[in-house]
């Protein structure tokens, strides 16, 4: 019997030892070791599983990832690898039956995530998209004040998010690179948790780097009662990176880093109020900003096993497969095709 068996502690087996993979387990360190501990990790080699496990004292390392699949003692699976993986290894661990955060993107368009999405259901077991922005106590805090309708009725959205980008996994097509799917995701699901509803269109424009993915876009949504948003993206230059919601009886600015943030600025009345939401302290180290905020979303993950969820109502299925089909629309729009593209496959929503 596994130790979530045992003593409700979720024992987590991570896949990849990337930079993304390391900031997840130091975030995992920070919370209490009776609820969650990281049993094992795979790697593509013998050589990183090793160094990874010895800086995280983990007791198991493995070469490859069949073996982790296999370990009956790993609850769920951290898939962290990059981008062009995420549908083979979301494959791989969800046909050994187990449960899976994969972080975003989800899958390289629409149906690679309809794919991955029926298999889990098939299963039946637990899988979310590593969306960590909806966990923060702002972004709860935020959907607190939409719900009462502090601000009036939303009528814009805006949002930028641009940080200069040369490592291989963005600038190349065979790893899914692109602005759009590496960050661009972040505005998207952000403007549908504000909105609460799918864009009654969605167009976009801009730019390809010279290996041809995206490099700087623009995208404008339409939604119901005369609102849209207005999305930029860019892995070329610096941009503000937050998002400011607009109503009719005022405005709340999602301070930078809006992907993962502590402030919230909102103007009613002619009077601005900084709300702040300090993370938790810690003395693990990280290599990104605010990365200790992964715990959020590892002890909401905890407490939907606990409750026997097999999908996280924060961030369902049909809200990744409508993410994944705006981003993919949005890629079309300005001439970034992928190999996956081609392939065909269920692309609507069931």
């Amino acid at each position: 019997m596994n130790c979530w068996g045992k003593r409700m502690k979720l024992c987590w087996g991570i896949c990849s030892a990337g930079n993304i993979s390391n900031n997840f387990v130091s975030a995992l360190s920070s919370l209490p070791s009776e609820d969650h501990e990281v049993v094992a990790i795979a790697a593509r080699s013998k050589e990183k599983a090793n160094k990874f496990a010895e800086k995280h004292q983990i007791a198991v390392a493995y070469e490859g990832y069949e073996a982790l699949a296999r370990d009956t003692n790993v609850d769920i699976v951290y898939i962290g690898s990059i981008n062009q993986t995420h549908l083979p290894l979301c494959q791989l661990f969800l046909n050994h039956s187990k449960n899976v955060l994969c972080e975003k993107p989800l899958g390289l368009n629409k149906r690679e995530v309809q794919e991955i999405i029926d298999l889990a259901k098939e299963k039946d077991v637990f899988f979310m998209e590593g969306l960590w922005t909806r966990f923060f106590p702002a972004i709860a805090k935020l959907q607190e004040l939409l719900a009462a309708n502090h601000i009036g009725q939303i009528k814009m959205v805006s949002g930028t998010f641009g940080i200069p980008m040369v490592q291989e996994r963005v600038q190349l097509k065979e790893y899914g690179g692109g602005g759009l799917l590496d960050i661009g995701v972040y505005l998207y699901q952000m403007t549908l948790l504000v909105f609460g509803t799918p864009p009654l269109s969605s167009s976009t424009k801009g730019f390809l780097t010279d290996s041809g993915v995206d490099e700087t876009t623009v995208t404008t949504m339409l939604f119901p009662n005369k609102a849209m948003a207005s999305l930029t993206c860019s892995i070329s230059q610096f941009l503000d990176n937050d998002m400011e919601i607009r109503g009719t009886q005022g405005c709340i600015k999602i301070k930078n880093p809006f992907w993962c943030p502590t402030q919230l600025e909102v103007t009613t009345k002619g009077t601005t109020n900084v709300l702040d939401f300090p993370l938790p302290k810690t003395k693990a180290t990280f290599l990104f900003e605010n990365i200790v905020g992964f715990q959020y979303e590892a002890e909401a993950v905890r407490q939907c096993l606990i409750k026997g969820l097999k999908e996280c109502p924060v961030v369902s299925h049909d809200e990744s497969l409508l993410v994944a089909e705006l981003l993919q629309n949005a890629r079309h729009d300005v001439g970034y095709l992928l190999e996956a593209d081609k392939q065909k496959g269920p692309m609507t929503c069931q």
